[in-house]
């Protein structure tokens, strides 16, 4: 995927990432909800189904954390 100036990328939970090249102006910036935790995994069969059983309890945002409460990100997401 190549992002450009003004981008953004917003991860749902369950997938994967990993930088493997990137400019130096690149911004990377994680944003949790401050009730929530994150689980991270590396990857092992045990983690998987883990993973698989665990992303269905995320729950919605209350926003879209870009647009705010106009923002299609809760429609996507409901989808």
């Amino acid at each position: 995927m190549e992002l450009r100036a003004g981008d953004v990328a917003i991860l749902p939970a369950g997938t994967g990432h990993q930088r493997l090249a990137a400019s130096t102006d690149l911004l990377v910036v994680g944003a949790y909800p401050p009730e929530g935790t994150f689980d991270l995994c590396r990857g092992t069969q045990a983690e998987h189904a883990r993973a698989v059983r665990s992303i269905t309890h995320v729950p919605i945002p209350a926003t879209d954390p870009i647009y705010g409460k106009d923002g299609g990100l809760i429609g996507i997401w409901r989808s």
